[in-house]
């Protein structure tokens, strides 16, 4: 089949798919939650009296904010919280949760990572990986991981096996992050915090949250989470707030957070807001919206590649629970392939071309398509993969599901069937 050929079979079978009854009962069902997600945001907001007046730009230190104040509040009501920081001076997701480990753990704690080996970026801030930057393993934490079932999923066998009184804290990785496993449900989290805190009480039940922010009606907070941490670029920001992230949960615990970020003696009190406080309101209002059409658009990816004879994760049966969609593509070929063309398909940049290489923070060679508006926004569509076996594409984003679903046509196309090799670029 030549490469016409292929892109016309592939067209005529996505059309096919997006006019599949099933894909409207989908469709409709995160509608629903969106619905109930942005009520949330809403009472918020009418309970806070967000007015305008909250705009204003603050500079210097960021003394008596009152936008970042009124923010901090409404985002912990809408998340079930004691208390939150949402800050630009966090630079990404890993930023706030580095600030949020350090901020919890000293010297002789133990951190257990219960859901197998965390994601990349982390491995240099536990100390798993490289020396001599300061991780948690050069300040005397101790670190333990508990391996995840044959079937890739939280062993909860072992889990009261696993804490001990030295465990200080528990990391949950919500996300899937590079590995090939189920991301975690909000009853998942909840049955390991149940765990956790019947071996050990005064254990930190402390939750990465990238990625699963307003996938689910409730957040890890409402359910027994001490604390979480994520980036405003993806999930909270709505896909227009320009940079920050957000800790949330036991006032002490943000607090003790926060102090990391700022200094001790100075904590929450201080950040300016910089004129970002329009975005981060807007983005936050938009939010459920942004992850509803993330989530359709990983539906139809899932549905588009199994139709194709590929492995996904979560595959089409299960629900989507947060904004990444997984790919096991098998070559490199395919993988560099598949983000050229959603590269190709994007709003800014359309004419690079992604190359592997290597990107601070991450121990193997990565490519990825990211033509959004906001420099790494994983809130808008891209796709990325570490160049290692077995090739799995991360799908992430999407402002709606039809630009996915355009982008997602030339990817295949590109790609072709599981059992063909990938057409030309």
């Amino acid at each position: 089949m030549n490469h016409l050929d292929n892109s016309q079979s592939i067209s005529s079978k996505l059309l096919t798919l997006q006019s599949e009854p099933a894909l409207l009962q989908a469709f409709y069902k995160i509608d629903t939650q969106v619905k109930q997600n942005l009520a949330k945001v809403l009472a918020a907001f009418r309970a806070h009296r967000v007015g305008t007046h909250h705009f204003a730009s603050v500079s210097g230190y960021g003394h008596d904010d009152l936008g970042r104040q009124t923010l901090d509040r409404v985002f912990a009501q809408i998340v079930g919280a004691e208390a939150a920081a949402v800050r630009i001076q966090f630079v990404s997701g890993t930023h706030a949760i580095a600030c949020a480990l350090f901020g919890v753990l000293r010297p002789g704690d133990e951190m257990l990572a219960i859901a197998g080996a965390p994601y990349d970026t982390l491995e240099e801030v536990i100390g798993t990986r490289g020396s001599g930057q300061g991780s948690l393993k050069e300040f005397g934490v101790c670190y333990q991981e508990l391996s995840l079932t044959q079937a890739g999923e939280v062993d909860f066998d072992k889990i009261a096996s696993s804490i001990n009184e030295k465990t200080k804290l528990v990391l949950i990785q919500r996300s899937c992050g590079y590995s090939w496993r189920p991301s975690l449900s909000i009853p998942d989290i909840n049955k390991i915090i149940h765990l956790v805190k019947q071996q050990n009480i005064n254990t930190v039940c402390f939750v990465d949250n990238c990625y699963g922010e307003f996938t689910d009606s409730r957040e890890p907070t409402e359910v027994g989470a001490d604390l979480i941490a994520g980036s405003l670029i993806k999930n909270p920001g709505g896909t227009i707030a320009t940079t920050g992230g957000y800790v949330a949960g036991r006032t002490d615990l943000v607090e003790a957070a926060v102090c990391r970020l700022t200094a001790p003696g100075i904590g929450t009190s201080s950040g300016a807001t910089l004129g970002e406080a329009r975005l981060m309101y807007q983005g936050l209002f938009l939010a459920p919206q942004m992850v509803g059409e993330a989530m359709k658009g990983n539906y139809l990816i899932a549905k588009t590649f199994a139709a194709l004879g590929y492995e996904v994760s979560p595959p089409v049966s299960a629900p989507q629970r947060e904004v990444i969609q997984a790919i096991k593509l098998g070559t490199e070929q395919k993988l560099v392939s598949f983000c050229r063309a959603i590269q190709k398909h994007s709003p800014i940049e359309s004419y690079v071309s992604p190359v592997p290489s290597d990107m601070p923070g991450y121990g193997d060679r990565l490519v990825m398509a990211g033509g959004s508006f906001i420099d790494g926004s994983t809130s808008e569509l891209s796709a990325d993969g570490p160049l290692r076996e077995p090739y799995v594409v991360y799908c992430q984003g999407g402002t709606h599901w039809t630009h996915v679903a355009i982008a997602i046509e030339a990817a295949a196309a590109a790609v072709g069937p599981a059992s063909n090799e990938p057409a030309s670029d």
